[in-house]
């Protein structure tokens, strides 16, 4: 009984962590598009490869999520 229950609690946890690296993931792109950014694509990409890269790249594409620019790509 208590080897289902650990396998159970394991299972639980494994999968809220894939839940959290997955929204992790797809967070810059959604801050992005919300705030429409003009290279909202880009960054949602960024944020994907940020999660494939093991993080590398996710301060990256959270930092320009938020970066405000004008329709000409020019930050501002």
């Amino acid at each position: 009984m208590l080897d289902w229950f650990a396998l159970l609690v394991l299972l639980v946890l494994a999968m809220t962590a894939l839940g959290g690296v997955m929204l992790l993931g797809y967070m810059p792109g959604h801050i992005a598009r919300t705030r429409h950014h003009p290279q909202a694509d880009a960054i949602a990409v960024c944020g994907w490869i940020g999660v494939l890269t093991m993080g590398v790249l996710l301060p990256v594409a959270y930092v320009w999520a938020y970066i405000r620019a004008n329709d000409e790509g020019e930050t501002q």
